[in-house]
């Protein structure tokens, strides 16, 4: 009891306290920290949402061209798996237009045959609002490439 009547003294002795302005400090100081870590956090998952999107179109895309009677029939299905993958993340593409597939021998089916598919799209930053579109860079660039055999014993179309 006589060490806390003390301390008070002394604490008495220094001045007036700062009573209240330590919880004032704490959010100021709070809020200057948070709001940009959690705008990061927010950024950085919806890219990297767009970039598994991206990975796995191109994969499926591949896998579905390769398995398709027709080029053409499989070039449709494989741009709607790009848009369902993109779906999946919350992001809306056209499929036909981000997915680009390259043949390695003409016809693009024929067995042993191989296919480069390429997956690329812009990403644009959440809450950036719409007059810093041309002063600043508000899209981010994900690009995905993917490999893809026909395989050996398909019947030549």
């Amino acid at each position: 009891m006589k060490l806390l009547r003390r301390l008070r003294v002394r604490l008495s002795r220094c001045g007036p306290g700062e009573s209240g302005s330590a919880v004032v400090e704490f959010l100021g100081v709070g809020l200057v920290l948070l709001v940009p870590v959690v705008y990061l956090i927010i950024t950085l998952g919806r890219v990297e949402a767009a970039t598994f999107a991206a990975d796995g179109a191109a994969r499926d895309a591949g896998r579905l061209i390769a398995q398709a009677d027709t080029f053409d029939q499989g070039l449709a299905e494989a741009a709607l798996a790009v848009e369902l993958a993109f779906a999946d993340q919350g992001l809306d593409v056209d499929g036909g237009r981000v997915l680009q597939v390259t043949c390695e021998e003409d016809p693009c089916l024929s067995p042993g045959a191989y296919l480069h598919l390429e997956v690329a799209t812009d990403v644009p930053l959440p809450l950036v609002p719409p007059f810093l579109d041309e002063a600043l860079g508000t899209t981010v660039h994900v690009q995905a490439q993917a490999m893809t055999a026909v395989d050996d014993f398909r019947e030549a179309p």
